[in-house]
């Protein structure tokens, strides 16, 4: 079986940056950032985004995002002490989903250490069930579009 080309990405291709700081209980056994706290950042990245933005209200926003799926390309390691830049942008916003995809950069480097996605998909708080992206947050998505034909 050939082997494929590393996945690489850039910190110039996201629209939107969330720095988040390693923590010493982050590191396991082999000396590195876990993989289960990968996906905390992209959740943590994504979510604070939402907040800062004003459309998201955790205890009150009538319609929320739910995680339904996710995914994670590890490409270099993250150690505590590290600072993590998450790069966000959207691949897909579509009437109830959007498909964010997320880069986790070590430090100040340029390529990203990890690459992945997660989908949002927006239910009514109250009885879960699915509803369109209301239109404040459509509109703030919106500025994350990746704009390059993914999606």
């Amino acid at each position: 079986m050939p082997m494929t080309a590393p996945v690489t990405d850039t910190r110039d291709r996201y629209r939107a940056h969330c720095t988040i700081e390693t923590r010493w209980m982050d590191n396991d056994a082999y000396g590195h950032v876990n993989n289960v706290v990968y996906y905390s950042f992209f959740d943590t990245a994504v979510n604070r985004w939402l907040i800062e933005q004003g459309v998201l209200d955790i205890a009150t926003s009538p319609a929320i995002g739910l995680v339904v799926e996710t995914q994670c390309r590890y490409l270099a390691p993250i150690t505590f002490p590290d600072r993590v830049t998450a790069g966000i942008r959207v691949a897909h916003l579509g009437r109830s989903s959007v498909r964010y995809e997320i880069g986790l950069f070590r430090n100040d480097e340029t390529d990203a250490a990890a690459v992945g996605h997660f989908v949002h998909v927006y239910v009514d708080r109250v009885s879960r069930t699915t509803t369109p992206i209301p239109d404040a947050v459509r509109a703030a998505l919106a500025m994350l579009d990746a704009g390059d034909g993914r999606g």
